[in-house]
């Protein structure tokens, strides 16, 4: 069974791997067995090696080159007997991702000196494979809290996953670390790594665990291992020096590979996501496994610290948060409402174009609507509390979707009424905390590019085709080249927090599937993160700085239509249940205006900028002049300020350089004769004279081809 750990407050773990006791399933292999019995090792050149049982993945890279085991970092197996074929788009949870087991029967990451027991290909990943990256900084975790506990050794571990950008650990320590703590911890960091210790798995009974957890006071290790293992279990933790930490794996070799690692800011996180319970504190950092990877990484941060949209928000005036009025509600000043108007106006005549109609509805409703709606019993959490009225309560609305419906039903419908197709701007309000609040991304009131398809089920992956379609032309229209696709699912498992039956889920989770594969698109499936009421495809655009944004979603509905009784005549002249299509395709207007800020840095295209061109006439004398370019450009339909100011010529074209305007024009007596501007780009400088027709001809071709171009 390995090592029993004598657990102390200094030894705590973070997460852990269950395994089933040798027996039955998992058949045990004597020292005399591996060297007896050979398995077949299949390497990706289509190689096949006869070895030992119990011949590592590290021996293999060793006979192939020890380069090559130099750089590799981990191994994949998959078994050949009896394999459990993984899904390509299937990504687990997190969570369960750490502390779960994993299927003996599917590809699984492994240590290098984890023995083979059974035929099985064999992948070797490498320092360049992104997979890499991850195993690398969920290490780093174990660094940071190896150097925490002996900084700190009354120090309580919660669990340390790797990020997309790093990883993070909580703590439970009733002193808070302080800057100075950080800057210790990160010196105590460079003595581990220093250390080279190898991360070595070992094993103990899940009993004996939570005794040793339970005596020590450490709640979150028996609250980890409580809710993910269970009786009878053997579970698995990772021993690197004196620090030992429970933990699914796999881990680097030893703490040495860690390399270029930074412990990077310090955040509160209540246990559980619960007010109620003790406060944490998470403890975030970042490893590469190269020093010019982190340098970049960092670069990288200071550029998007630069383009963080509540300072570029101000500094352009586009809109602000007031105190007065509370946080999480958005004003929009009247640049930033230009901007705005832009993005309804495009969005309502495409919404035309396509098929929709638009709709309004009001911005309360009694609480008996959001009962029959499920609302109130799934997502009262999320809902302002309710308005005790004369007549009734009522709550101010999280979501449109039950007011579309109340239109469908307000007259009857027939087969060849569908699809109905209600699409609305809407304002929405949802009960955000006050420490979860980021400028334009996450607010109390925001407005919603909300539609709803109400069809046949024989229609419904069209018009989920028709959706995705839709989605990639926001997209690119506004300037993004890239995106990448979710699809979310229930966890049938925990059908508590799901409405509708399996066989329900299972025909909506299979109808958008076949709509992303009939649009050829990759996706990733993420297992238990559907909405209530159904699965949902998520669209999360990249932006100039490679980030991931969620905004673009569209979601299946079975539930909301049979909970309001809905009805159409079909051509049997029976009266039949429609499905339900959600579809949102900027997210929240407010949140895409807030990506757009930093995705342009405030340097808006030609078409969205608010104000798209600036004139500058030199001196007084040429405010005649002014007044004609002004009009000539307004009645071509373009965005102009002048500034009139008496201030020499470079201090208004600096103004208007610092609001990011795309085209400033200058001109004084030679250009006021012939007619002419001159020219500057946002980005280029003094482009030199033009006759003001020249320029209105070129500028207009800009704006209707919507070009990211100046």
């Amino acid at each position: 069974m390995g090592l029993k750990p004598a657990f102390t407050s200094t030894q705590p773990a973070c997460g852990f791997y269950p395994v089933k006791l040798r027996g039955s399933s998992n058949p045990a292999y004597t020292q005399e067995t591996m060297s007896t019995q050979m398995i077949a090792v299949h390497l990706p050149d289509g190689a096949v090696r006869e070895v030992p049982a119990g011949t590592t993945p590290l021996e293999i890279a060793n006979s192939i080159s020890p380069r090559l085991a130099a750089v590799c970092v981990v191994a994949r197996l998959t078994p050949l007997a009896g394999v459990k074929e993984a899904d390509p788009n299937e990504e687990t949870p997190s969570e369960a991702a750490m502390y779960a087991a994993e299927s003996a029967s599917a590809p699984r990451l492994v240590d290098l000196t984890s023995p083979m027991t059974a035929d099985t290909k064999l992948e070797l990943i490498t320092e360049k494979d992104p997979e890499a990256l991850k195993v690398l900084r969920h290490s780093a975790a174990h660094v940071l809290a190896t150097a925490v506990l002996e900084l700190f050794p009354e120090t309580k571990l919660g669990h340390g996953p790797a990020t997309d950008s790093g990883f993070f650990y909580d703590f439970y320590r009733e002193k808070p670390f302080t800057p100075e703590d950080l800057v210790a911890i990160d010196a105590k960091i460079a003595e581990v790594i220093a250390r080279n210790e190898p991360f070595v798995r070992e094993s103990a009974t899940r009993e004996q665990s939570l005794a040793d957890f339970e005596r020590d006071g450490d709640f979150m290790k028996t609250h980890f291992v409580t809710k993910f293992t269970q009786p009878g279990d053997e579970i698995s933790f990772y021993r690197s020096g004196k620090f030992l930490d429970f933990c699914r794996g796999p881990h680097l070799p030893s703490t040495g590979r860690v390399k270029a690692v930074k412990v990077t800011n310090l955040a509160g996180a209540y246990w559980l996501g619960d007010e109620k319970n003790p406060q944490l504190q998470r403890v975030y950092g970042t490893a590469f496994f190269s020093q010019k990877d982190l340098d970049a990484h960092f670069a990288r941060l200071e550029e998007a610290a630069k383009r963080d949209h509540r300072l570029l928000g101000k500094q352009l005036d586009l809109f602000s948060i007031q105190d007065l009025a509370g946080a999480g509600l958005i004003f929009w000043h009247p640049k930033g409402a230009m901007i705005r108007k832009i993005m309804e106006d495009w969005m309502r005549e495409e919404c035309l174009r396509r098929g929709y109609s638009l709709v309004y509805t009001p911005h309360v409703a009694k609480v008996n609507l959001w009962q029959t709606s499920g609302h109130e019993g799934f997502y009262s959490q999320n809902m302002f509390t309710p308005m005790e009225l004369d007549d009734a309560n009522y709550r101010m609305k999280p979501m449109n979707c039950p007011f579309h419906i109340l239109i469908y039903k307000n007259s009857p419908k027939s087969y060849r009424d569908l699809p109905v197709r209600l699409a609305e701007l809407g304002n929405v309000y949802r009960y955000e905390r006050s420490g979860t609040m980021h400028g334009l991304l996450r607010v109390r009131g925001f407005t919603q590019d909300d539609a709803h398809i109400f069809c046949m089920p024989s229609q419904i992956e069209d018009e989920v085709v028709a959706c995705i379609d839709f989605a990639e032309a926001v997209l690119t229209t506004f300037g993004f080249k890239e995106f990448k696709v979710e699809l979310s699912t229930w966890d049938p498992s925990d059908p508590g927090h799901y409405a509708g039956s399996a066989e329900n889920w299972n025909l909506a989770v299979g109808g958008l599937q076949r709509a992303l594969d009939r649009k050829g698109i990759a996706y990733k499936t993420i297992p238990g993160e559907a909405a209530f009421y159904g699965p949902k495809i998520d669209v999360k655009l990249v932006d100039v700085l490679g980030r991931l944004w969620q905004l673009s979603t569209v979601q299946f509905d079975f539930n909301l239509p049979a909970r309001f009784e809905m009805e159409y005549v079909g051509e049997d002249g029976e009266k039949h249940q429609p499905v339900m299509v959600h579809r949102a395709l900027f997210g929240s207007v407010e949140r895409f205006f807030g990506v757009l800020i930093e995705h342009y840095a405030g340097a808006f295209p030609m078409w969205l900028a608010p104000i798209q061109i600036g004139l500058v006439p030199i001196s007084e004398r040429h405010a005649d002049y002014a007044k004609k370019v002004e009009a000539e450009l307004k009645a071509a339909g373009f965005r102009v300020e002048v500034d009139g100011r008496n201030e020499k010529m470079n201090s208004k074209i600096r103004d208007f350089a610092n609001q990011k305007t795309p085209y400033i024009l200058v001109f004084g007596d030679k250009e006021s004769e012939a007619g002419a501007v001159s020219v500057r780009v946002r980005g280029q400088g003094d482009r030199g004279a033009m006759p003001l027709t020249e320029f209105i001809a070129k500028a207009k071709e800009l704006v209707a081809t919507q070009s990211m171009e100046l």
